[in-house]
C-alpha cells in the first residue's frame, strides 16, 4: 500500500510555503485533527517532546508581533492561525506513560549531568515532529507557512516563561493565496545530496 501520486503532490511536490492567506477560518476540530495525525510519527524512545501553541485571535497575535522579523509581520498577522512549534526540555517526565516497557527510561534524561544530552534529544525530536506537523497539516488540506524569522528568546519570555518549553519555529496555517506564492526554487539532485555505499 502506498499513497497515490496526487497525495504525494498534496504533501510534497505541489505544496508550497505560503506568504498570503485567504479569509477562510481554520476550526478547532481541524487543529485537533492535525495533532491527532502528527503525533504518530516516530521519535527517540517515543519521547514526543514537541509542544504546539496555536495562536488564533488578534490579541494572541499581537503578543507575538514584537518578536517577528519585519518581513514576517504582515503574513503572520493575516494568517488564520499561527502555531508556535516548540519542544519541552523536560519531556522525560512523560516517559513512564510514553515508554512503559522501561520504567527506568526517565533516568536516562533527568538530572543536571544529563542536560546536554536531554536538550539535544528534545530539540532533535521536536524538530522531527515539526516536520510531521507540516506534513499532517497538508494532508488534512491546510496550507503552511513555516518560518524561523523571529526572536526565540522574546517568544519564550512571552509565551513559555517559567516552563521547560522552548520555541523552535513558527508555522502559519490556513488556506493560501496562490497569487502570493513565490516562484518554485530548485532542489538538489539525488547525486548532489545522496550517496549509495
Amino acid at each position: 500500500m502506498k499513497l497515490s501520486s496526487e497525495d504525494m503532490d498534496l504533501i510534497f511536490r505541489t505544496a508550497r510555503t505560503q506568504n498570503g492567506w485567504q479569509e477562510r477560518a481554520v476550526s478547532d476540530e481541524q487543529l485537533r485533527a492535525l495533532y491527532e495525525l502528527m503525533k504518530w510519527g516516530p521519535t527517540t524512545m517515543n519521547t514526543c517532546p514537541a509542544r504546539v501553541l496555536f495562536l488564533r485571535g488578534r490579541e494572541a497575535k499581537e503578543r507575538l508581533k514584537p518578536a517577528l522579523s519585519p518581513g514576517n509581520v504582515d503574513k503572520t498577522m493575516a494568517a488564520p492561525v499561527t502555531a508556535i512549534v516548540a519542544y519541552d526540555t523536560q519531556f522525560y517526565e512523560f516517559l513512564p506513560k510514553l515508554f512503559p516497557h522501561n520504567q527506568n527510561a526517565r533516568g536516562i534524561f533527568a538530572g543536571d549531568d544529563k542536560r546536554v544530552h536531554t536538550e539535544t534529544t528534545a530539540f532533535r525530536n521536536g524538530s522531527l515532529q515539526g516536520g510531521y506537523f507540516i506534513i499532517a497539516a497538508r494532508a488534512i488540506g491546510l496550507d503552511c507557512g513555516p518560518m524561523s524569522g523571529f526572536n526565540n528568546a522574546m517568544v519564550d519570555a512571552e509565551f513559555f516563561a517559567g516552563t521547560s518549553v522552548k520555541s523552535n519555529f513558527l508555522c502559519n496555517l490556513g488556506y493560501g493565496d496562490p497569487s502570493k506564492v513565490m516562484p518554485r526554487n530548485p532542489r538538489l539532485a539525488f547525486d548532489e545530496a545522496c550517496k549509495l555505499l
